[in-house]
């Protein structure tokens, strides 16, 4: 990896990010025009393909000419480059000026917290920070929310109450009315 200035790599991940939106969506050959066609791209191998041979008004076909800058190729947009993690130790041996973690996709939510909570204290950026979301069986519904929150904030505001008292004040409420 050649080491560049910060100024000069700014610029040159601002070129790429405008030549990548110029950048045609590449796609299989007449995916657009079949179900059965995946539009991931492939590249047209047919004798008679219009595609292949570039004829005017088919989709343009992956060239390199289309590749971003080379010094900042394979960086993330940040400027640094991305470092795959899988373990505690892993992420102890990156340096935070130049690299950034990205999470293995495998693994758990316990690692993948212990690896967030480690990231944060030495200050290397994690880029998939999310945990796994637990499955829910039902999702709650608008009201049964709102129910729930006005719970808690009762809780919240109510004093808290010996059982010792709310027995006394029974048995005094319970024995005026039988007097």
């Amino acid at each position: 990896m050649t080491i560049i200035s910060d100024a000069e790599k700014r610029r040159l991940l601002k070129v790429r990010a405008q030549l990548k939106a110029k950048r045609p969506k590449f796609r299989a050959q007449e995916s657009w025009r079949y179900k059965r066609i995946d539009p991931k791209w492939r590249r047209p191998r047919g004798i008679d393909s219009k595609m292949r041979k570039k004829v005017k008004g088919w989709p343009r076909l992956v060239d390199v000419g289309f590749r971003g800058p080379r010094k900042v190729r394979y960086l993330h947009p940040l400027g640094k480059e991305e470092v795959l993690i899988s373990s505690v130790e892993e992420l102890e041996r990156l340096d935070p000026q130049y690299q950034v973690a990205r999470i293995r996709r495998t693994l758990g939510r316990k690692k993948r917290e212990e690896i967030i909570e480690l990231a944060t204290l030495i200050g290397i950026h994690v880029v998939n920070p999310n945990l796994p979301e637990r499955r829910i069986t039902a999702a709650p519904t608008e009201l049964e929310m709102q129910e729930a929150l006005r719970e808690v904030e009762e809780e919240a505001v109510t004093p808290t109450v010996s059982d010792e008292e709310v027995e006394e004040e029974f048995e005094e409420s319970f024995g005026e009315e039988e007097e």
